[in-house]
């Protein structure tokens, strides 16, 4: 039996319905037929996108709370997008840039960026403040994702 996932398009926000086994497939978006992964981060620029990609997706959303101005959210960025090659098509990973978006800050207590909050159907699944190195983010990622019925 076939099970059907629910993946949100990255470009045109439109929900997909995607059997499980073909998750690595180079799966379009039945809408706008962009590719749904790409191998780098999605930027997510308002609270009604996040919120759809964080309730929508049948995936682990990873996201990673930034600012322009913040020194060590620059230096992340790099380890993040990397990241996306490495999670991805497992994990949806998307960027959300706190000065543009900054009721998601407020919902969610973020007090320091950069963090990162590993979400499942919108319910916030961990959380980690600070820069990572790729090996030590990859690990924590998939400690928590291990463990969930996905």
């Amino acid at each position: 039996m076939t099970t059907a996932l629910h993946i949100v398009c990255p470009h045109c926000d439109a929900i997909n319905r995607l059997p499980r086994e073909r998750l690595r497939d180079g799966a379009k978006c039945g809408s706008c037929h962009r590719p749904l992964y790409e191998g780098r981060p999605a930027a997510l620029d308002s609270v009604a996108r996040f919120d759809r990609h964080a309730t929508h997706s049948d995936i682990p959303l990873l996201v990673d709370f930034w600012a322009i101005w913040c020194g060590p959210c620059r230096a992340m960025a790099p380890i993040f997008e990397q990241a996306a090659t490495q999670l991805e098509p497992d994990l949806r990973l998307v960027k959300v840039d706190s000065d543009a978006v900054q009721e998601l800050l407020r919902r969610f207590s973020i007090q320091s960026i950069p963090t990162l909050m590993l979400m499942h159907h919108g319910r916030e699944i961990a959380r980690k403040s600070g820069i990572m190195p790729l090996p030590q983010l990859l690990a924590w990622t998939r400690e928590h994702v291990d463990g969930m019925k996905v």
